[in-house]
């Protein structure tokens, strides 16, 4: 399932030291996330924000990601997470009338 994310960082208390420490922790776990399940992340210039498209086997596993399972978990604040579709796929239903 495709979903489209928008995610800030709330630097809470920590120094910038401590911000970019931890960034870097994330950024190395980023490269651990299970093969497939980030279809694309983009930093957002001049924010501490993050978007992209995740392809997750379920919410449960977005939830548990972004919950406990990264470096920066605690400091992740959530706008959006919303499913979406691959826009092909539904102009087909379109072109077949939703057959």
């Amino acid at each position: 399932m495709l979903f489209f994310v928008d995610i800030s960082v709330d630097t809470k208390d920590l120094t910038i030291d401590e911000l970019w420490d931890l960034w870097a922790k994330e950024a190395q776990a980023a490269g651990e996330v299970p093969e497939g399940l980030m279809i694309g992340m983009w930093k957002v210039v001049a924010q501490r924000r993050i978007v992209g498209v995740l392809n997750a086997e379920s919410h449960t596993q977005i939830d548990r990601m972004l919950m406990a399972g990264l470096p920066m978990s605690h400091y992740l604040e959530i706008n959006e997470i919303t499913p979406i579709r691959d826009y092909a796929d539904f102009a087909k239903d379109i072109i077949n009338r939703w057959k």
